[in-house]
Parts: structure tokens; C-alpha cells; sequence
């Protein structure tokens, strides 16, 4: 049960830090990335659908992103959906591709994405340490219940923390690196 207890734990925290990857893709960068629309939601036919499921998008060049929409119907939807993004990104649109021309990032606007970073990095601590305390709280009850020993209790309290401060050191890292990508010029 001990074991259990931990394993769920463990892969909790692991999906909370791909999730912390996976949201900070979407933060500009002075680099061109797919990743910072494809989850864009644009409403078409009245549901709000991920951009990559309307179009392809390339980065032909670093600070170009190309959508090709496959129904050219939803072409105004797509540049209406960027337009209303707080990406800060103007789509230009010829007909048939709307192209992204990524700007240089200034000095204010890598500051307040890097505090926008921070904030998000932070939101991923404190889901890893909700769910350190749901560990511990379940092997409290498992004490209580008598399924496991009081030494297993503390072992297993022990194991949770060791967990949670190597996940806790990911998420910073994983912090890191974006921030110093924000301030690569």
C-alpha cells in the first residue's frame, strides 16, 4: 500500500511538471515556435477548437510562423482568434496563409514574461506540494487504519519529501531555462 501510495504521487508530480512545460511553450520567446499557437483556441462552428486541429503550422524562418488553414472559410476565424490572444502578434493574411512576424522582444516585455514565468513556475510548486500533502494525508489514514506501521508511516513521510524536493528542483530548473531563453536577445 506503502508503495502505491507513493508511485500515484510520483506520477502526479510528473504530470504537473510536463504540464509546466507544456504551458510555458506557449510563452513568446524572440524565436518563432508553433508551440506558441497551436493550442490557441479559435471558435469555429460555435466550439472553441485548438488551432493545430484547423491548420498547419511551420516556422519557416526564426521569427516567421506560417498557418496554412486547411478550409480557407476559417481564415478570418484564425486571425480574429490571434488578434483576441494576448500574444501581441498581428496576423497577415493573403488569402490562402496568414503569416507571424515574430518582433524582437524589448527589455520591459522580457521582464514581465519572465514574472509571468515565475508566477507559473510557482503554481507548479505549490500543485507539487498539494500533492505531497495528499501523500502524507493517505498514509496517515493507512496508519489509522492499521495497515501500515507507524515506521512505515514515517519512512513513507520521508520517502514523499525526498520526492517532492526532487520535483520541486526540476519545476526550478525547468523555470530557469525559460527565463534564460526569454533573455537570450
Amino acid at each position: 500500500m506503502l508503495k502505491e501510495t507513493l508511485q500515484d504521487a510520483r506520477e502526479r508530480m510528473e504530470k504537473t511538471a510536463e504540464s509546466l512545460q507544456a504551458d510555458l511553450r506557449t510563452i513568446r520567446t524572440g524565436r518563432a515556435s508553433p508551440a506558441l499557437v497551436e493550442k490557441l483556441p479559435v471558435e469555429y462552428y460555435g466550439a472553441p477548437t485548438p488551432l493545430n486541429q484547423l491548420a498547419s503550422i511551420s516556422a519557416p524562418e526564426p521569427r516567421l510562423l506560417m498557418i496554412r488553414p486547411w478550409d480557407r472559410n476559417t481564415l478570418g476565424l484564425i486571425e480574429k482568434a490571434i488578434l483576441k490572444s494576448d500574444l501581441g502578434l498581428t496576423p497577415n493574411s493573403d488569402g490562402q496563409v496568414i503569416r507571424l512576424v515574430i518582433p524582437q522582444l524589448t527589455e520591459e516585455r522580457r521582464r514581465d514574461l519572465n514574472r509571468l514565468v515565475a508566477k507559473r513556475v510557482e503554481e507548479a510548486r505549490v500543485s507539487v506540494r498539494n500533492i505531497r500533502r495528499d501523500a502524507i494525508d493517505m498514509l496517515r489514514d493507512l496508519e489509522k487504519e492499521k495497515i501500515i506501521s507507524e515506521d512505515e508511516l514515517y519512512q513513507g513521510r520521508d520517502e514523499v519529501q525526498e520526492l517532492t524536493d526532487d520535483f520541486i528542483k526540476q519545476v526550478d530548473s525547468i523555470g530557469r531555462a525559460k527565463e534564460a531563453e526569454i533573455m537570450e536577445v
